[in-house]
């Protein structure tokens, strides 16, 4: 499996007043989407989540995003290893991802650029 990066997630109260930071942070534009009610703007390296607090408590669990060549490989070596997929793959507004708790209880994301 080919891990090509990873986002760092980031709640935040107000979108519209964190993403310009994040903007001039990273030195380029938000790409925005909508997910289950969650307003997200991914920017560079960042992932800004703003929303509903029930869905930003589940969203928190989850410690990173990694970028793979194909999620569909990542689930298969992440259950070789003795992770548990609890959910997807799915598509996204983005690409594919899954989530998978790892052995020692660390939950990520996995996602891939394919549609």
């Amino acid at each position: 499996m080919d891990i090509l990066g990873a986002t760092l997630r980031v709640c935040v109260d107000d979108l519209e007043t964190a993403v310009p930071f994040y903007e001039r942070l990273a030195g380029g534009p938000a790409l925005r989407f909508e997910r289950g009610g969650v307003q997200v703007a991914a920017v560079g390296c960042f992932l800004l989540m703003s929303g509903p607090e029930a869905e930003l408590e589940i969203l928190r669990k989850v410690a990173a995003t990694i970028a793979v060549k194909d999620v569909d490989e990542a689930h298969r070596v992440l259950t070789e290893l003795g992770a548990h997929v609890i959910a997807g793959p799915v598509g996204t507004p983005a690409g594919r991802n899954l989530i998978a708790v790892h052995p020692d209880g660390a939950v990520y994301e996995y996602v891939d650029r394919r549609v």
